[in-house]
């Protein structure tokens, strides 16, 4: 693998193309290079929220999923291949159950706010979005594997939860949407 990444600057993108992993070519604007771009910068987003303060549990798992993001990319990138399965759309199903579990059920709605690594997590849970509406963009231009789909949105759901969570870690709490609030 290393010999494979020692060279960058390869110039074969100047003619606005780039290299999938099956070898064949396609433009850089094409909905496959979109839908990985948006999954990288996500697997980016996950590691600046590693750098806040966490419970060693909850980071073994966001590290875990950063792995699952690179694998994601690594389908993404070769027409046909498959790496997300059923398996890891159920393991991120399990995280929600045992995330969700002791959090107080809500009546309002939550703003993106709290400490800065609830914040992130939200940050997180957006370009999450952002993926998923570009997975789905690709589904409709080439054929794809459906569980790539399913992981981003419960990735998506996991991110709100882990929020909640990181804001009580931080000793806050929920950030309420306040509806009734004076407008001035």
């Amino acid at each position: 693998m290393g010999n494979r990444l020692s060279k960058i600057a390869t110039r074969t993108g100047d003619d606005g193309s780039t290299g999938l992993g099956d070898g064949s070519r396609t433009g850089k604007d094409s909905a496959r290079i979109h839908a990985l771009g948006e999954v990288d910068e996500l697997n980016s987003f996950v590691g600046l929220l590693l750098c806040e303060d966490m419970p060693g549990e909850l980071r073994e798992e966001l590290v875990s999923i950063q792995h699952d993001l690179f694998d994601l990319g690594g389908e993404l990138c070769i027409p046909g291949y498959q790496m997300i399965k059923e398996e890891h759309v159920a393991r991120l199903d399990g995280l929600l159950e045992k995330y969700n579990a002791d959090l107080p059920i809500l009546k309002e709605f939550i703003l993106p706010a709290g400490s800065r690594a609830a914040s992130t997590a939200h940050v997180c849970r957006t370009v999450c979005r952002r993926a998923e509406r570009a997975i789905v963009a690709l589904s409709k231009a080439e054929t794809i594997h459906a569980h790539p789909r399913q992981y981003v949105n419960r990735l998506s759901d996991l991110m709100f939860v882990l929020a909640r969570v990181l804001n009580r870690f931080a000793g806050g709490s929920d950030v309420l949407w306040q509806h009734e609030r004076k407008r001035g």
